[in-house]
């Protein structure tokens, strides 16, 4: 319930006709309390509050929206000149509309004003938006990979929480980018006739501060291996790491697994990140490229054709001389010759030294056509590729192959087995054991479900968590 108590009117400050100059004043006082230059030795008295607010009162104080309806706020009524009644009136309407609040400054013995819970979230939301170009994108994908190893390390779920943030900052980066090179897109064909100059030399300083650091350093593709193997180690960690991990998770992310989809809050997280991840690299990474080469393309043909008709205009005024200087007669054409020629006397013409073209020897054409002949391939060299070819695919098999075993191991048995009860007869059956995990968790049909066991399979090829392989009830 949010417009309850004294939150009925929040937003009428910011539906008026000086709705700007709210929305100006309401970012100079959250970057007075709480931007990078904020001052946190005092606090905000009235007088304080009045002199923050009067330099963007009288900056926007001229700025008023004519509305068709009635405004029955009280700003609209005062002489935009009278800034300090605006002032006064201003705060008491955000001290009345729930935006600010006093409290009483004990060290200065006097009454002290500061922001809501509410208007804080609200002015930092305004606050924002004004320093979107100024804003350094964060190191999302470094820090989930990050805060997965210092899970792993520390056994803090904490960490864990924090890996989650950061995986959906990443789907949000991703998506800001690519809204932004589609908002470049629409601007450049809605204004095809203007030369893009100033948004796309924005482009590159964009680029080189932002997008560089998200193609190289900060690439999802670099670290989703990292990643990937951060959350496999997570999920084969041992029962009392697992239930230290479930016991904080439950204190501190009691929102997590809403809907018991999965077995533990736990595994619920590490799924969501490791999706999160997925969906990042499979989906919003190629959109952002995409989206960028689309914008960059664009771009160079409207330069190429703005530089192309700059090219044809001088061009042109070549021939409109010369037809001027045909239709002049006797003095009348000396002095047009004689200015044209103070004009372009500036210009400076070089030509090219014939001595220092050669022709190629004809020794040196023979060379060259001697170095692209092909060299013959033995039957010794076909072999050793062939029987490398052969080893190299010996034990690959396709994730397809081993899940459609799994299926046919389900339907025979017509219940659900543990890994370690799989044959291991022969390679192919040991292979097929060993990779009938990763099988399951990258399947896209999402039919079959493993659920680590506490305890752990033992045979003469390897060792490894033993697992619970059953059809999954939701799919």
């Amino acid at each position: 319930m949010f417009f309850d108590s004294q939150r009925n009117n929040f937003f009428r400050p910011l539906t008026g006709k000086r709705r700007e100059l709210v929305a100006a004043c309401i970012r100079s006082l959250y970057e007075r309390l709480h931007g990078p230059g904020a001052d946190y030795s005092q606090s905000l008295n009235r007088d304080n509050l009045r002199d923050v607010l009067i330099p963007a009162i009288q900056e926007h104080a001229t700025d008023v929206f004519e509305d068709d309806a009635a405004d029955e706020d009280d700003l609209a009524t005062i002489d935009s000149g009278d800034v300090q009644q605006l002032a006064g009136v201003l705060i008491r309407g955000l001290l009345k509309d729930g935006w600010l609040e006093t409290f009483g400054d004990r060290v200065g013995l006097v009454t002290a004003y500061r922001f809501s819970r509410a208007g804080k979230l609200f002015a930092e939301a305004l606050w924002s938006l004004s320093r979107l170009r100024t804003r350094s994108r964060q190191r999302n994908v470094r820090g989930c990979r990050n805060s997965l190893e210092a899970a792993l390390r520390n056994v803090d779920a904490y960490d864990l929480v924090d890996a989650y943030d950061y995986a959906e900052k990443v789907i949000s980066d991703l998506s800001e980018g690519v809204d932004y090179f589609q908002e470049l897109v629409r601007r450049l064909m809605s204004e095809a006739s203007q030369t893009p100059w100033e948004e796309f030399i924005e482009f590159l300083n964009r680029f080189e501060k932002d997008f560089k650091k998200q193609m190289t350093a900060d690439n999802i593709e670099r670290h989703r291996q990292a990643i990937r193997e951060a959350i496999h180690k997570l999920r084969c960690i041992d029962q009392g790491k697992f239930d230290a991990f479930e016991q904080q998770l439950r204190d501190i992310a009691p929102w997590g697994n809403p809907d018991n989809h999965a077995e533990s809050i736990f595994d619920w997280m590490l799924e969501c990140v490791e999706e999160m991840v997925e969906a990042a690299c499979t989906t919003k990474h190629p959109e952002l490229l995409k989206a960028m080469n689309i914008y960059v393309r664009r771009a160079t043909s409207i330069v190429q054709q703005a530089m192309l008709l700059r090219g044809g205009q001088s061009r042109h005024n070549y021939s409109k001389a010369i037809a001027m200087v045909a239709d002049l007669t006797g003095e009348q054409q000396t002095a047009f010759l004689e200015g044209l020629g103070d004009a372009i006397a500036s210009a400076e013409i070089r030509l090219l030294d014939p001595a220092t073209f050669k022709l190629r020897a004809a020794s040196h054409r023979r060379k060259a056509l001697a170095v692209t002949v092909q060299p013959r391939v033995t039957r010794e060299s076909r072999l050793a590729a062939t029987m490398h070819r052969a080893e190299a695919g010996a034990f690959a098999l396709s994730n397809d192959d081993v899940l459609e075993n799994i299926r046919t191991e389900l339907h025979l048995r017509s219940r659900t087995f543990r890994l370690s009860t799989l044959p291991v007869a022969t390679a192919t059956d040991v292979l097929h054991a060993m990779q009938a995990v990763e099988a399951i968790r990258s399947s896209r049909a999402a039919d079959i479900k493993a659920t680590k066991l506490p305890t752990r399979l033992y045979n003469e090829f390897y060792s490894a968590h033993d697992y619970l392989i059953e059809f999954n009830a939701y799919s």
